[in-house]
Formats: structure tokens, sequence, C-alpha cells
């Protein structure tokens, strides 16, 4: 059985307005929508739990009437972290659970059905998956008192979402008491001593965060469809 947890916990700040970005229009339709649409259309059997915060969830209800956005979806409430909307997210899958879950960023609306599948394969197959995307500008690293220096870039890639896992592995995962380094699903995962596995993402996949990627996400539903 297949579960993805989306999680949608953003202020919107960087945007520079009041509406949070998950709400965002692109394309005539919410980025949160848009985001939960790719998850059914690259399985329609995915059971979606979308987390978000509790001021929030009264607002998402009314944007689903006013888009008459009908896919099926349990909503957890948003934590204090990261981490803890996720901890939240897996409290509704049962224990006994058997399947694989994939945690999501709901501002990331472009990632690829193929991307999707392949990561719930890999997962299913060898417990994790985490899709990541090449590093093609030079990148420099930052030394001790404002020295840097050239790095292999063929050494590092970008990490994307979703982080694909085992339920059972997970859920033992977010057992954990929480720690600042926990940036990510897979760090989490890490600590644990478990081997992170690396599949292929999709450059469009990005993640919403300011008002250029809004611009870019405009060109993507131009361009994708």
């Amino acid at each position: 059985m297949n579960y993805a947890i989306i999680v949608a916990g953003g202020k919107g700040l960087r945007m520079g307005g009041e509406l949070p970005k998950q709400f965002i229009p692109v394309g005539g339709l919410p980025i949160l929508m848009r985001t939960m649409r790719a998850f059914n259309e690259a399985d329609r059997d995915m059971h979606i739990i979308l987390v978000l915060p509790v001021a929030q969830q009264e607002y998402w209800r009314d944007l689903c009437e006013q888009y008459r956005f009908d896919i099926p979806h349990r909503i957890a409430d948003g934590g204090e972290t990261r981490f803890h909307s996720v901890k939240n997210g897996l409290s509704l899958i049962p224990d006994d659970a058997e399947g694989v879950v994939g945690v999501h960023d709901g501002v990331r609306p472009f990632v690829a059905a193929e991307v999707i599948r392949n990561c719930y394969q890999t997962a299913l197959e060898q417990g994790t998956a985490v899709p990541v995307i090449p590093v093609v500008e030079t990148t420099r690293q930052l030394l001790p008192e404002g020295d840097s220096q050239t790095v292999d870039r063929n050494l590092y890639r970008l990490v994307q979402t979703p982080q694909v896992f085992r339920i059972s592995l997970l859920k033992e995962a977010f057992r954990q008491p929480y720690q600042p380094q926990f940036t990510d699903d897979a760090s989490v995962v890490e600590e644990l001593g478990h081997r992170i596995v690396l599949t292929e993402g999709n450059r469009e996949n990005i993640k919403i965060t300011t008002p250029s990627d809004l611009s870019y996400a405009e060109y993507l539903c131009q361009s994708l469809n």
C-alpha cells in the first residue's frame, strides 16, 4: 500500500505576501492542489495525507469547495518543525501497515510521474529512495576566516522530494527525539544507520519559495501541458 505525506506548512514570508505560498494559484490552480494531483495521477490508489497548520485548514476546505477539488485525502495538524509535521502525518498511518510512504513538499507541484513511481518502487525493493539531480554550476566550499575553494561538483547532488521509505522504517526513525540536524526525512532515517538510496529526480521539480520561482512555475505550467 502506498502513502504520501504532503507537507504544507509554509507562511509565504519569502513571497512577500500574506497568502501562504502553497495556496497561491499557478496556471489557474493553487500550488498545493497541483502537487496533490501529481501524486494522484502517478498512482490512483495513493493514500494522501495532507499536513497543514490548524489555522489554515478551514481556508483549505473552502478552497477545495471553490475549485471543486475532490482528490481523496486526510488532514493532519502541522507541527512546530517539519520533523514534527511529518511525525503527525505518520500518526495517521496504522503501525501495522505494510508498504511504503513518501514525504513530499507541498510546494513542489512539478514532480514527474515517473520520478514518483520510481521512488516508490525503489523504496519497496531497497527500503529507501531519495530523488536527486546533478549540480550544474561551479561550486565553492566556504573555509574558515572567509576563504573558499572550488570543489568537484560531480561529488555532489541536489536533493528533492518525495523521499520514500518503507513504512516500518520511517515510523521507527521518527520515534527518535528531534535534533536540529534533521533537515529532511533522509537525515532522520540516516541517524538510525540506514543507507539512503539515490534515484533520478527531474529538474522541473522546483520548490516554489520566491517570486521568481512563481514566475518560472507559470512558465512550466504552459510548457509542460
